[in-house]
Formats: C-alpha cells, structure tokens, sequence
C-alpha cells in the first residue's frame, strides 16, 4: 500500500479540520447561546417530539425527491451558492412562522441540503448510484461536530461513523441485495438507521426552530440562520467525501490512522 502524498496529506488535514472544527458559522450559531438556551428552557416536550418526527420523515421524504432530480453526470464542481440561495427562501418563510413554520420548512430545506450533499459527493469521485454513496451521503446529517468529549480516543467524526456503523451495514447489506429502496417504508433496516440519524440530525434543527421562534427574530435572521445551516453540512459533506475519497485511494485504515494522529498533534 503506497504512502499518503504531501499534497493528499494537506487534503486530508483540511477535512480533518472541517469536520473537526466547524469553524466561523457555527461559532456564529453559538453566539445565539444564552436566548437559546432559555428559549429550551420554555420549549415543551411535545414539540422537540414535534421536530424530531419532522427530522424522521423530513429525511426520509428528501432521499426519494433529490436522488430522483440528481442526474448522472460527469464529475464537476459542486453548486453550493445555488442551493444557500434556495433555502435563504424557506428560511425567510420559518422565520415569519416561528417554531410551526420551522416544522413545516424543514423537509424543504433537508430536501435542498441532501440534493447539495448528492452533488459534492459527486464532485468527490462517488458515484450516487451506488447504495454505499446514498448511505453516505444520508450520515452527513449525523456529522454535526464535536459532539465527543475532548479526551475521546477517537475524533468526533470518526466515533460518530463507528455510533452508525451496524446499521449503516445492515441497510448497505439490503439496498445491494436489490431487495428495497432507499425510502423503502417497510424494511426494517431502512428505519432503525434513519432513526439514528435523524435523532442526531433534530439537535441541531431543534436549536434552529428555538432561535427562528424568538420575537425579536425577522425573516432575514431566518434566512441567515438557514445559510448558516447549509453551509455547515455542505462543509460536512466536503469533508467527509474528501475522507472517503482517499480511503478508496490508500485504504481505509491508513487513512483513519493518519487522520487520527492530527489530533494527537494538536494537543501536543
């Protein structure tokens, strides 16, 4: 097995930090904090049950609609202005709506965000045909940071990959068997994982609908909260394509390994 590059090395740091450290637009999503987090302290639990049911079918609903309008096509540049602008529209419309409009927005904009994360897989060499792809693409939802503790012997990205591992396998081990589609209702495999991503998944959504739902929030807040929104998984997705992308070229082991050891070096 050939050793990673210089120039792959600097590639795989560069996921390392977007998926590592989310950098300026959640740090701006943090800055909301305090309203947020009396806003949780009001927020019943009917609806954080609410918002995570709209996660579940929010993402189901999104991987039939954007796999049937992706393309095939040769690999290019992903369009990540093109679909920020899309939901700085339903972000405006949950901001005029509050934690409701929230809900009924969310489908629209996982629908958008998960056609952005079909084209940068795309643009990374995978082709989104292919069951691990689709997989792959769907546990972007679950990468929403540093959700580990900082003395963790894995990174967060790659202990959150190990969290859906089994189901991930059991539903790759159904889709390649061409037993059921993606959003197959009735297979069991299907739901458990998207389930487990969709817990995952509502955290953040949840934390968009409380900050959408403050009085002193316009439509514009809301459609800059949703930029900030996409623009996070369309981080995630380009890291995590680009991880995925060399472990097709150096092998999965080597490739963890190395990415691994860039946290090592930083708490040197």
């Amino acid at each position: 097995m050939e050793n990673i590059t210089k120039s792959d090395l600097k590639v795989l740091r560069n996921a390392y930090n977007l998926l590592e450290n989310p950098g300026i637009r959640i740090k701006a999503m943090n800055m909301l904090g305090t309203p947020l987090e009396k806003g949780f302290e009001l927020l019943p639990n009917s609806v954080e049950k609410k918002i995570a049911s709209s996660c579940r079918l929010a993402i189901t609903k999104a991987a039939g609609i954007a796999l049937f309008s992706i393309r095939d096509r040769e690999q290019q540049k992903s369009s990540n202005w093109f679909h920020r602008l899309a939901v700085w529209g339903t972000g405006a419309a949950g901001g005029f709506g509050g934690i409701i409009g929230t809900a009924l927005e969310i489908p629209f904009s996982t629908t958008i965000m998960l056609r952005s994360i079909f084209d940068i897989a795309r643009s990374e060499g995978e082709d989104i045909q292919d069951p691990d792809a689709r997989l792959a693409a769907l546990q972007v939802f679950a990468l929403g940071g540093n959700a580990v503790s900082d003395d963790s012997a894995d990174t967060a990205y790659y202990a959150a990959r190990m969290a859906m591992a089994f189901e991930v396998k059991k539903a790759y081990d159904f889709l390649a068997k061409g037993a059921g589609k993606l959003v197959d209702k009735q297979a069991p495999v299907i739901v458990k994982l998207i389930q487990k991503i969709a817990a995952r998944y509502s955290i953040p959504v949840t934390e968009k609908a409380v900050a959408q739902a403050m009085p002193f929030l316009s439509a514009a807040t809301g459609a800059f909260i949703n930029d900030i929104f996409i623009a996070h998984f369309q981080d995630m997705a380009r890291g995590h394509f680009t991880v995925r992308r060399l472990e097709r070229k150096y092998g999965k082991e080597l490739v963890r390994q190395t990415y691994e050891s860039f946290k090592n070096q930083a708490l040197r």
